[in-house]
């Protein structure tokens, strides 16, 4: 039996841009070369795709890639060959992760790993995302949102109301980014109108949520109809929160793997995980970020990350080595799991053939 072709997504127009390619470099450097062959696709930030030797090449060679356009204009048309066996995107924030890539690949009826176009768009966006959580009555800090055009016709109201309902301190997020971009921590009312400002530069739905006094704990899933969770991480902050700079710019983050908990909460952990992949239907692999409130040891489900960062200090593969299972043997399970939901929603579609 051959090789398997592995076309490896990376970059794209997200301000998650250079955290993709540190995570696709890893990838790269882990994929077993005795079983598979790698194409590479450079996403750059205007737009586009690149064929490419590595993602390890500098930017100034990526962007001297083979270009593509998949529509049917322009000065750089051509047609890409689906030449691999699978595609694995690892484009984290809007137009990748958010269910965009993953509908051109449902269209171009090809395999590829991660979740499908509806996870990925609820694990994209906080509000919605929060609202499945909510059905499935999952434990959620208090939380309110709102977007841009109502922020500017309704100001003053809607500063009552996140007054009525959050109590200091609190977060304001936007709704559809990750890597803790444009997040500010609000201690003062007077510091809200300048986070929602800056929370307004990335999107035009922001995110009010409550803070607490917590241990921030993460768990990795990994699976499709049967999903398993590892064991929990935890993330211990340099700053007050663990934002971006903290995360990919001076790595002064403290990481407690597997986190210091009893066997009572790590089950609970894993228990709160997996309800939550499953209140978005997400496939394939995710990460989970929980809240354990210190003062009285509750856990609150945060958010789920669809296409949780694959860098050489990400939580997700360092959960599952800890829990027994290494980065390469990962990375097979994870084809595998592509293959498999390709297979079962291709018999879906058609059951009489």
């Amino acid at each position: 039996m051959g090789k398997v072709k592995v076309a490896l997504l990376f970059g794209g127009r997200s301000a998650e841009h250079e955290i993709s390619l540190l995570s696709a470099s890893a990838i790269w450097r882990h994929l077993d070369r005795e079983k598979y062959d790698l194409i590479c696709f450079y996403l750059p930030r205007q737009g586009g795709w690149k064929q490419v030797a590595s993602p390890l090449l500098p930017p100034e060679e990526l962007e001297k890639g083979d270009s593509f356009s998949f529509l049917p204009w322009g000065e750089t048309r051509q047609s890409l060959p689906l030449q691999a066996d699978i595609y694995f995107p690892v484009l984290h924030g809007p137009y990748g992760e958010d269910g965009t890539i993953q509908g051109w690949l449902e269209l171009a009826g090809v395999p590829y790993v991660g979740a499908g176009v509806l996870a990925s768009a609820l694990g994209m966006d906080k509000v919605a995302m929060k609202a499945a959580f909510a059905a499935r009555q999952l434990p959620l800090v208090r939380y309110l949102s709102f977007i841009e055009k109502e922020w500017e016709n309704q100001q003053e109201e809607i500063i009552q109301q996140i007054k009525a309902a959050i109590p200091l301190p609190l977060f304001v997020k936007p709704a559809n980014l990750g890597s803790s971009v444009g997040i500010t921590k609000v201690k003062t009312w007077d510091e809200l109108a300048e986070a929602v400002k800056t929370a307004f530069l990335y999107d035009r739905k922001i995110l009010i949520e409550e803070g607490i006094p917590a241990r921030e704990i993460e768990c990795s899933v990994l699976g499709n109809d049967e999903p398993r969770a590892s064991l929990p991480g935890e993330v211990i902050p340099f700053r007050e929160f663990y934002d971006y700079r903290d995360k990919y710019l001076e790595g002064k983050t403290g990481f407690k793997i597997p986190a210091d908990l009893s066997p009572g909460q790590i089950a609970e952990v894993q228990r709160l995980s997996l309800e939550a992949y499953r209140a978005i239907d997400c496939s394939g692999m995710a990460r989970v970020d929980l809240f354990l409130d210190r003062r009285n040891g509750s856990f609150y489900v945060n958010e789920v990350n669809t296409i949780p960062g694959f860098t050489e200090i990400s939580m997700y593969p360092k959960l599952w080595e800890v829990s027994g299972l290494p980065f390469n043997r990962l990375l097979d399970e994870l084809i595998n799991l592509g293959f498999e939901r390709f297979q079962k929603k291709k018999r879906c579609l058609a059951p009489n053939l």
